[in-house]
């Protein structure tokens, strides 16, 4: 009883051990069928012979056709002892041979219809290749075997060898040109396949390196040196590294080699061509460095406090860098300061004949368009006005006042008396002609002359409490920059002006200004409030009561620079003592800091009559994201900020805009050297 199990244990360990061998290899059975194919099959079953060579035979799962296309591969068959019979197979490899392109050609049919993906990645797969490459030359091996086996059987008994012989000369004599155009067919449809892949292996190829290009950041190299040095900084401040001597004199030298190559350089293209060796070198002391210092909570320690300081150190260059670019921006050029000097010593040598502009009885004519400019700066006031007219329809309805300080008024007038604006009229006035403005009438005026104001602006210790250095600025000491406020009083006999800033240019005709119906409004604004911080609480102190109490935190904030106001409206509505009230109340800075957005937020809350944004485009002496199509459809552009066009710190992209408008070949500008 126990032998009979064990043979049935054995008959199916038997069993299980062959039958994946049979069903993989379709060849097995067949062996068992004839005593000759027995004793014919001599090698082992996990090895199989292919070009002389013995390779393991592997055993796999074949897969579906829906998912995988099996490659083709061609297989050169030679004359050897143990594979005596491969010619002897050609006569139902035919047969074969046929069935076997009908299957592949429906295999086609089907793995066409699966996405171009899916091909790719099993095309670029080497081992996906190689096992169905192995699996393709097993099949033809074992078809080869069993159709020479079944000639074999045909023949078996007293003239089992002649038949064999007989046959395989037929085969010989008959087949052998078959065989060779199924050869050449095989070759050739291989190679269109292989062509096929390649191609789709290069596209693959192409969009990984793209990809790869993409993820790589850019100037990989010099951030990585920029690193080493870091590291390198590092290691010489912690005690384990700073004890070896040795170590730290090659570091040093590092160090300065990696200094050399980086330079001043902000891109890979421009380090030097050693800087890779230089890298590398680094790589391995730094490497040497990390085997001496293996404790990684002092490493991180160090790393913080260098954080800290270097977080430090950028506060005080940001600082710095505030102060110097106010500094600049409030500077007088050297060729600007010429320039109105060249220009009134030109004025004063002229006879008192030729120093009046023509078309003075235009001036006071309400038909016409009046525009007001309050500047101390030739240089800008002449692109404005020179823009202006370039763009107007009819130049000669338009009369521009000017009115500037006492020391460039003679500068003033001759500029405009040497380059008179074609057909439009102008007058240049003094500011210090304006009798009526005085301290007992303005209290702005009083302010701008108090101790306080002085101390604040001149006293050291002031300047360094205050950490807003735009609130220092000296252009609000001078009455100039608060004439907006006095428009009825300047112009009595105007109803409408266009108030102008000098760091503008006007790029279409601005008559349709003129037209507008500001619905009992004072001023037309264009409003700013797309950002958050253009609100009232950024210009205004809404912690005091007066200000909480009568105004809106979120109200949308407006720019000075381009106004229209009427003022007739601004008479009725009795405008100017409302700024004189709130100008009292603020003696202190209470309720604002210095400047004229705010007191002009206050004097004309409600007031306001908004334009299009496309009439008024501002930030181009500040913010380098201007949009160029917001730029090329506005009327006028506002370099409001401290980057004016006329400086050399200005943005380059932005100063084409203002600087078209000048010529430079003008004597005087050659003159104290002023260029492009």
């Amino acid at each position: 009883m126990k032998m009979k199990l064990r043979k049935s244990v054995l008959f199916f360990l038997l069993v299980t051990f062959l039958a994946p061998i049979v069903l993989y290899t379709d060849t097995l059975g067949v062996h068992f069928t004839s005593s000759s194919s027995r004793n014919e099959f001599v090698e082992d079953v996990s090895a199989f012979t292919f070009a002389g060579e013995v390779r393991p035979l592997n055993v796999l799962p074949q897969e579906s056709s829906t998912t995988l296309k099996e490659p083709l591969g061609i297989v050169y068959l030679e004359n050897s002892a143990e594979s005596g019979s491969n010619f002897s197979d050609d006569s139902s490899g035919e047969n074969t041979r046929i069935t076997r392109q009908l299957t592949e050609e429906l295999a086609e049919d089907r793995t066409t219809n699966s996405s171009s993906l899916s091909k790719n990645s099993l095309d670029e797969n080497p081992i996906r290749q190689v096992i169905d490459v192995e699996h393709e030359v097993d099949v033809e091996t074992g078809k080869e075997a069993s159709n020479e086996t079944k000639l074999s059987a045909v023949g078996s008994g007293s003239g089992q060898i002649d038949v064999k012989e007989e046959t395989r000369s037929q085969l010989l004599d008959g087949k052998s040109e078959n065989a060779l155009e199924r050869k050449d067919r095989k070759r050739l449809k291989h190679s269109s396949q292989t062509s096929g892949k390649d191609t789709s292996r290069e596209q693959v190829k192409a969009i990984t390196e793209k990809q790869s290009e993409r993820t790589v950041l850019p100037d990989a190299r010099v951030r990585q040196l920029k690193d080493q040095l870091i590291q390198a900084k590092l290691y010489l401040s912690l005690s384990a590294t700073r004890n070896n001597v040795h170590f730290i004199r090659e570091l040093r030298l590092r160090m300065k080699e990696v200094h050399r190559a980086l330079g001043d350089a902000t891109k890979d293209s421009e380090l030097p061509k050693n800087a890779y060796d230089k890298l590398k070198a680094m790589e391995q002391t730094l490497l040497k460095g990390k085997q001496i210092q293996d404790d990684c909570a002092a490493v991180v320690k160090k790393l913080r406090a260098m954080i800290h300081s270097s977080e430090e150190q950028l506060r005080v260059h940001k600082k710095q860098a505030l102060f110097l670019t106010h500094l600049t921006a409030k500077t007088m050029p050297k060729g600007l300061h010429c320039l109105p000097l060249r220009l009134t010593t030109e004025y004063f040598m002229l006879n008192s004949s030729q120093q009046h502009f023509l078309n003075s009885e235009r001036l006071d004519d309400p038909k016409l368009y009046h525009y007001a400019l309050f500047s101390d700066n030739v240089f800008a006031a002449a692109v404005v006005v020179n823009s202006t007219i370039t763009h107007a329809k009819d130049p000669s309805k338009h009369v521009f006042h000017v009115v500037t300080d006492r020391l460039n008024y003679a500068a003033m007038r001759m500029w405009f008396l040497a380059n008179p604006p074609g057909k439009a009229t102008i007058q240049v006035q003094n500011v210090e002609e304006f009798t009526w403005l005085n301290s007992s009438y303005s209290p702005v005026l009083k302010q701008l002359g108090s101790p306080s104001m002085i101390d604040y602006y001149f006293k050291n210790r002031r300047a360094e409490s205050d950490p807003n250095l735009k609130f220092r600025n000296p252009k609000y000491l001078s009455i100039m920059n608060h004439l907006r406020f006095y428009l009825p009083e300047i112009f009595p006999k105007l109803n409408k002006v266009l108030f102008l800033d000098d760091d503008i240019v006007v790029q279409k005709d601005l008559t349709g200004l003129w037209s507008l119906d500001l619905k009992e409004k004072v001023i037309g604004v264009v409003e700013t409030c797309g950002e958050s911080f253009h609100r009232f609480d950024r210009y205004l102190n809404f912690s005091n009561p007066l200000i909480s109490r009568n105004f809106d935190p979120r109200a949308c904030g407006w720019a000075f620079g381009m106004n229209i106001f009427d003022l007739d409206e601004w008479r009725k509505q009795n405008i100017t003592d409302v700024y004189h009230k709130w100008q009292s109340l603020n003696q202190d800075r209470l309720l604002w800091k210095l400047g004229t957005l705010p007191p002009g937020l206050i004097t004309f809350w409600n007031r306001t009559y908004a334009l299009d944004k496309s009439w008024h485009v501002l930030g181009l002496g500040y913010n380098p994201n201007v949009s160029q199509k917001d730029i090329e459809r506005a009327a006028v552009i506002h370099y409001n900020g401290n980057l004016k066009p006329w400086l050399e710190i200005a943005i380059p992209k932005f100063r084409n805009y203002w600087a078209r408008f000048v010529d430079y070949d003008h004597q005087y500008l050659r003159e104290c050297n002023i260029t492009p």
